[in-house]
């Protein structure tokens, strides 16, 4: 069926000539739209995105693309605990903007799809799995670039009403006003808000999530257009224990926290529960100048405060604040015979703000673009301590320092405390060159530059910490048409990735430096290459990229656990090397379906030793972790207007947990499935849908990722013949399955 013919020609007579007419179905799947770009990318539009459950995030709703591995631990995509990996590189390795601004988090680079805009404004979908644009404001994107564009203010006034229930008690009301055009002014807007609910699919607690998203827009003249575009997400949601393999083995999904509280457990489900606050402005410009100048600019401000505690123990004596002793008891309230369970929390609170803005000129054969960056936050993070009543409850949950544990003297007990003002700055060049109709070359440089001021407030020796680097990042790129459907593209790009903000800082236990900060670390650096093909017919679509990697040390993202607080981190793996295939496919034999599939192949290996407690590890060789070999993706779709509905199956396979290769988890499948019907016409001739989402409808009970990635996990004898100690790694657990009914309802 996929090598079928895709279309048909009917002959015209016209004026002594031949009219061919080709005749084909469009894509009612939004899966596979028509690129040009001289590198690999993929998307997904509004098509695809309203058939599948409204509670979907982004990393979720790019799982079948290719390259794209997605581990999620809840079904709805409310829980924090998820990771998407590309081409076996980690979510701290991918950039993510939306809008044109930066969602990554300043100093671990990692990104969270819960706190994305909802899945109804969003208009288009875009990965990169290889190299960012050059004007993208992100650093450290090795991995690829994640794009989420909104949908635009609609130009008649409107709303839309969206209800969902559902499994695990899922409750969801999204709320959208269209103003229309607003009189004279050409001004248009909308605004959103929804709210949604839902128990822990495994164990106890739930998730609570808030959104508000909100864009104004101006249009005028030839092509120009301001807008400034608003997300705010207030959520409250439960963190999942991840299981070694022993843990699995032993309890399967019943690996869970404490539904009731126990008098001086540290499981109780209550004390794992994140509050975070975020909001998000971007201000995309595009100016027509004249008929060959135009001027780009993108402003951000972003705000964001939230905690992610656990539960622990503190004593009244024997406490340390970095490496001065307490010699004065601490009160602790509810202890017994001098010992306490508290919540520990590890709060963060980030501003940032920042501007990229770019000049480009049309002269002749070459398009030429100019730009700079500029980006500035900062980043307060704070690991302290608050008291919980004798039900388990916590005092203060957001772990606010007027409401957390203090010394005798008054000064609040912190196992980490600092603040870093990270400073980013870039500027790029380029130069598209038309060589002919068909041929292009494009040439480009873009340095970065990045600034680490820090200070840790904790007793001991260290105390102002300072990083700087910058990197020189040159590219090229060949776009070649074959004809009006097919196209050639092959591009070289470099790209570079700091040490996270983590590394700067000491670590402290019992009075004693138990990590050394450090500004010695090397930056990660890769050149990557692709050669692509793609052809864009009228009912059949394909793209078929190969690519290849070459890391200089490599940072691999981890959670480390610190102080019982699950903190991210970074290992560098040294030298590696990537090579693989990525292909997908999108074929419409009929009007209303579409049949979409995908795959990767891929190649990684580690070329240096690990390097371990004064040893090396034999890692020469290995497979890279959480870097499965082969990846499959099938997606159908079918609308005739009345009924519609669409499934979504993928499979990942092998993936390793550790350097040494001796633990890893199964290759896994799961698959979803929407059935819906469109209601329009027979109440009124509004938009009226009802439909039925099955999420993970087969139930597969497996763990769906690596957590905490490990360098051995069985005792292992060094190069120089020392035995380094195993450590297990931890895993996500695939969530279960669930049901979600959606009635939406346009006025």
């Amino acid at each position: 069926m996929l090598l079928g013919s895709p279309a048909w020609a009917a002959d015209a007579e016209n004026d002594g000539g031949t009219d061919i007419q080709v005749i084909g179905h469009p894509d009612p799947e939004g899966l596979l739209p028509d690129q040009t770009a001289p590198k690999a990318v993929s998307a997904i539009s509004a098509d695809f995105i309203t058939k599948q459950a409204p509670t979907l995030n982004a990393y979720q709703l790019v799982n079948l693309l290719p390259g794209a591995n997605v581990s999620t631990s809840d079904p709805y995509g409310l829980s924090a605990t998820s990771s998407l990996t590309m081409r076996g590189m980690g979510q701290d390795a991918i950039g993510v903007l939306m809008e044109g601004a930066p969602q990554n988090d300043i100093g671990y680079y990692v990104a969270y799809p819960s706190q994305f805009a909802d899945a109804e404004n969003v208009r288009q979908v875009t990965l990169a799995q290889g190299s960012v644009d050059i004007d993208s404001p992100v650093v450290g994107a090795t991995g690829g670039l994640l794009s989420l564009t909104l949908d635009d203010p609609r130009p008649e006034s409107g709303a839309l009403v969206n209800l969902s229930a559902g499994s695990y008690d899922e409750r969801r009301v999204f709320v959208r006003l269209d103003s229309g055009t607003i009189g004279a002014t050409g001004l248009k807007a909308f605004v959103s808000y929804s709210n949604n609910r839902a128990d822990n699919w495994r164990g106890a607690g739930y998730d609570k999530r808030q959104h508000v998203d909100a864009k104004l827009l101006r249009e005028w003249g030839d092509g120009n257009r301001a807008s400034i575009a608003v997300s705010y997400n207030d959520a409250s949601t439960s963190s999942y224990p991840s299981p070694t393999l022993a843990d699995w083995n032993a309890s399967g999904r019943g690996f869970n926290y404490d539904r009731r509280y126990t008098p001086g457990s540290t499981s109780y489900w209550r004390l794992y529960r994140s509050p975070f606050r975020n909001i998000y402005f971007a201000a995309p410009v595009h100016l027509k100048l004249n008929d060959r100048l135009t001027f780009d600019s993108t402003a951000y401000l972003q705000f964001g405060h939230g905690n992610s505690p656990y539960g622990t123990q503190l004593t009244t004596t024997g406490n340390y604040l970095g490496t001065e002793e307490l010699t004065q008891a601490v009160s602790l309230p509810g202890a017994v015979d001098g010992v306490a369970t508290v919540l520990g929390n590890w709060t963060g609170k980030q501003v940032r703000m920042g501007d990229v803005s770019k000049l480009t000129l049309r002269a002749g054969a070459h398009t030429l673009t100019a730009g700079l960056w500029f980006d500035r936050g900062t980043d307060r993070v704070t690991q302290s301590y608050t008291s919980i009543d004798d039900r388990g409850r916590p005092v203060d949950t957001w772990g606010y320092q007027d409401k957390a544990i203090r010394t005798a003297d008054g000064r609040l007990l912190a196992y980490e405390n600092f603040r870093t003002v990270i400073v980013n700055k870039g500027f790029f060049v380029a130069d598209s060159i038309a060589l002919t109709p068909r041929l292009g070359l494009d040439l480009g440089f873009k340095g970065v530059s990045v600034l680490r001021n820090g200070r840790n407030y904790l007793p001991g020796p260290q105390s102002r910490v300072r990083f700087d680097s910058f990197a020189a990042l040159p590219r090229a790129a060949v776009h070649f048409q074959l004809d009006d459907r097919q196209q050639l593209f092959a591009n070289i790009a470099t790209s570079f990735r700091a040490p996270s903000e983590f590394t700067l800082y000491d670590g402290y236990y019992g009075g004693e430096v138990v990590s050394r900060g450090t500004t010695a670390l090397k930056n990660e650096y890769s050149v990557s290459q692709e050669l692509g093909y793609r052809y864009i017919g009228p009912s059949l679509s394909f793209s078929l990229t190969a690519f290849h990697y070459h890391f200089r040390n490599r940072q691999v993202a981890t959670v480390i656990d610190n102080g019982g607080a699950l903190v991210n981190s970074t290992i560098n793996a040294g030298s590696q090397t990537s090579y693989g295939l990525d292909g997908e496919i999108d074929y419409r034999p009929a009007k209303g379906m579409s049949i979409y599939v995908s795959g990767e192949y891929l190649h990684a290996r580690l070329n240096d030793d690990l390097p371990v407690d004064g040893d090396y590890l034999p890692t020469r060789g290995k497979r890279a972790v959480a870097s499965p070999k082969f990846q499959f993706a099938l997606g159908t779709t079918y609308d005739d207007g009345r009924l519609f509905g669409s499934t979504a199956l993928k499979y990942v396979g092998r993936q390793y947990s550790t350097f040494m290769n001796d633990e890893s988890i199964k290759g896994y499948a799961t698959l979803d499935l929407a059935i819906g019907v469109h209601l329009a016409g027979l109440i009124d001739a509004q938009r009226m849908d009802l439909r039925l989402n099955a999420i993970n409808v087969t139930n597969p009970r497996v763990l769906s990722g690596v957590q905490t990635i490990g360098s051995n996990a069985l005792d292992t004898v060094g190069r120089n013949g020392t035995v380094i100690a195993g450590a297990a790694p931890t895993y996500y657990i695939g969530s279960g399955r669930a049901f979600v009914a959606t009635l939406s309802r346009a006025f």
